[in-house]
């Protein structure tokens, strides 16, 4: 089975810990996984590449324009809140409408998973490039300041890319490797050793690790 088999949306619902045989505490994230429903698959004659779209989290068609409405209920789709799409290999079985939930992946698989970063505001470079401090003492203002951004005259200007404050956070990233350590596929949830990007509630995908 090809990979987008096991993708799949969910939201993060919190860290906890659970126990092994031996006693050991893991740490773990628990993430609610789907369920979602298939709303639009393309192939390589049509579309020129294999995907499926996938809808998550109903909402009110209020909540939606005309144009994603149409799209929607188009497959008798209801009014999905994100849509994602994942590309397939050339044998996929996926069907216009197919519920995809937590029985895809299973325990001990390690998966990717994918979100964004909890946004921290506006930071200085000590905070967001890990900067060194100024001298403390003598005197001295020049505390937290970043020190030189130019050449002089010549180029007469700041070099695009410099490391200076700015927003820090929000972006999206993605954590490697994480271990299943259980599935509860009647609430659709699933235990991931360790923690994922964002805070409580926060969108999002999951994917195996190749």
């Amino acid at each position: 089975m090809n990979n987008a088999a096991y993708s799949n949306l969910g939201t993060k619902v919190g860290m906890t810990q659970i126990f092994d045989t031996d006693g050991s505490a893991i740490p773990v994230t628990v993430v609610k996984a789907g369920p979602c429903m298939v709303t639009q698959t393309k192939s390589l004659s049509t579309d020129g590449y294999n995907s499926i779209q996938i809808g998550y989290y109903e909402t009110s068609f209020k909540a939606l324009n005309k144009p994603l409405l149409g799209h929607l209920k188009k497959v008798n789709a209801p009014a999905f809140k994100h849509l994602r799409e994942y590309k397939t290999e050339l044998d996929s079985k996926f069907e216009t409408g197919q519920i995809i939930s937590a029985d895809l992946f299973s325990v001990g698989q390690m998966v990717n998973v994918t979100g964004n970063s909890i946004g921290k505001g506006f930071s200085s470079t000590q905070k967001r490039h890990n900067f060194a401090m100024g001298p403390l003492t003598h005197g001295s203002k020049n505390h937290r300041a970043p020190g030189s951004i130019g050449a002089g005259t010549t180029p007469g200007r700041v070099i695009p890319g410099k490391k200076m404050p700015g927003q820090l956070g929000a972006q999206k990233t993605t954590v490697k490797n994480l271990k299943i350590i259980d599935i509860q596929i009647d609430q659709n949830l699933i235990l991931l050793k360790g923690s994922i990007p964002g805070k409580r509630g926060n969108l999002i995908s999951i994917k195996p690790s190749n």
